[in-house]
């Protein structure tokens, strides 16, 4: 004999009437784009307390780098910079700012592994509220240990000598190493989708890596320089980065309006040099919109 199934005897075979009505609620896309974000950086983050070796690279290279230059120029003429400042107080701003920028421009080789070995498929084919927390996690994951990296330099070169900025100071050092930090990840991770493998993009940040620092007031002032690289080391956004924060070591009062870079065409505000970084910011997550929108489509 058979029974028939009515459409209120399945209610009642639910699991949880409370479950049912729990999937019944909209979805908040803003809190399921947080997890989402939480999760991978997450994520992220299992894999460094696994493998903690490019954390601890991050942090002996620039203190090498503090030492040997340090040394390099221990006997270097007083003054020879133009004022009385010693070459480690110089030059702790460049290395801030190198170290966050050498990590930023690392940034796509995490999600170029997992294009390579397919993890990144299956987090493209699950059902995330949007795609974008991919790009997301990675960019809180390197922000995160660019500000380690920058804590670490700091202390370290106050104890060569470099000295310490104000409370004020260490807030703009973080606005500007979030700056620089931001734009470059997102570069990165761009190249990340746009190149074919890794290989690929470990050659870009080679070639690109080294110059720049080179081309920037990292290492000399503009005024040390010849001519031609003067004007280059104007368009890196890494002297954007390197001035303001070599300002605020030299300098204990300090505002917008200061004076924190010359450049070929004429003197240059605290505010501008920000707006300048923010403008990079925007233009390269503009540039890469339309590759990610392609990706995750």
């Amino acid at each position: 004999m058979s029974q028939s199934i009515t459409p209120g005897s399945l209610n009642g075979l639910a699991p949880n009437p409370e479950m049912r009505s729990l999937a019944n609620e909209p979805s908040n896309p803003v809190a399921e784009f947080v997890q989402e974000t939480l999760a991978l950086t997450k994520r992220l983050f299992i894999q460094l307390q696994r493998r903690p070796s490019t954390l601890i690279a991050g942090i002996i290279q620039p203190l090498m780098w503090l030492i040997l230059f340090g040394a390099l120029f221990y006997k270097a003429p007083q003054g020879f910079l133009g004022t009385d400042i010693s070459y480690s107080k110089f030059l702790a701003p460049g290395i801030i700012v190198f170290t966050a920028f050498s990590g930023a421009l690392n940034a796509g080789l995490p999600v170029m592994f997992d294009r390579e070995f397919g993890f990144l498929n299956r987090l493209l084919v699950a059902p995330l509220s949007t795609r974008y927390s991919i790009v997301a996690a990675s960019t809180l994951y390197i922000i995160t240990m660019a500000f380690i990296q920058t804590f670490v330099i700091v202390a370290a070169s106050a104890v060569f000598g470099a000295g310490l900025p104000g409370f004020a100071g260490f807030g703009a050092i973080a606005l500007i190493v979030f700056l620089i930090v931001l734009g470059v990840t997102a570069l990165s991770l761009g190249l990340a989708f746009a190149l074919p493998g890794h290989i690929e993009l470990i050659a870009v940040i080679f070639v690109t890596n080294l110059p720049l620092l080179f081309a920037s007031t990292a290492l000399a002032p503009l005024d040390f320089m010849a001519n031609w690289l003067q004007w280059i080391a104007t368009f890196n956004p890494l002297t954007y980065a390197i001035e303001p924060i070599r300002y605020l070591y030299l300098n204990s009062d300090w505002s917008l309006a200061s004076p924190v870079m010359q450049a070929p065409w004429g003197s240059m505000s605290f505010a501008i040099v920000l707006a300048v970084l923010l403008g990079f910011d925007a233009l390269i997550l503009a540039l890469i919109q339309p590759l990610l929108r392609r990706r995750f489509a």
